[in-house]
């Protein structure tokens, strides 16, 4: 029951789900390091719930840290707008076939974009997403780029300018790319499950 003053006010409790890959077993959060502990409540209390990739990459505490330094480098130092991380992120997933990613990245590009369609546009084809062109040809690249990595070329690279990116921001397309190629691969592997959650998140 939760209906006290101090209930109502109180902060959602972190719970790693068991479900939240099945592939490899989820740690029970006691036993985490206090550090990985401390992040978790953090993403608890911003979402609401604990997203499944925490109890995930918590199996391995420093692949954990090394994951999630590295993302919070690209959403904080980033020459690109969040709403064009997340849809990087989503179309990438989308060719990745990555149930998690395009779940939970999906739910982002909702919020981030304040588009409750735009994210199952870009899972289905980016192609015709109701984008506009610099942001298609910063998707054409990223797909290249996750593809056929060997067929990048300069004109790519010279693409992404014309349309109108800056050199910091072509390196961070690249970086967010590479980045989620990884995680998809990750999240595949150890056939982590999106929460429920997310597939709710800014359809409204």
């Amino acid at each position: 029951m939760a209906n006290s003053d101090a209930d109502s006010t109180s902060q959602p409790t972190p719970e790693l789900d068991d479900d939240a890959m099945s592939r490899f077993p989820v740690p029970e959060f006691e036993e985490l390091p206090s550090d990985l502990q401390e992040r978790i409540e953090e993403e608890t209390e911003r979402s609401g719930f604990t997203p499944n990739v925490f109890s995930a990459f918590a199996y391995k505490p420093s692949h954990f840290r090394a994951f999630f330094q590295y993302h919070d480098a690209l959403v904080e130092d980033s020459a690109l707008e969040r709403e064009e991380v997340e849809m990087i992120v989503v179309a990438v997933s989308g060719v990745n076939h990555c149930y998690y990613c395009n779940v939970a990245h999906g739910a982002l590009v909702r919020i981030y974009a304040d588009d409750p369609t735009l994210a199952d546009q870009l899972i289905a084809n980016y192609r015709s997403a109701d984008i506009s062109d610099a942001h298609r040809t910063m998707l054409d690249v990223a797909v290249k780029l996750t593809e056929r990595p060997d067929a990048i070329e300069p004109a790519d690279l010279e693409a992404l300018r014309e349309a109108g990116f800056s050199e910091e921001a072509i390196w961070d397309i690249a970086a967010v790319t590479a980045y989620y190629n990884m995680s998809n691969r990750m999240a595949t592997f150890a056939e982590m499950r999106p929460n429920d959650e997310f597939h709710t998140l800014g359809r409204e």
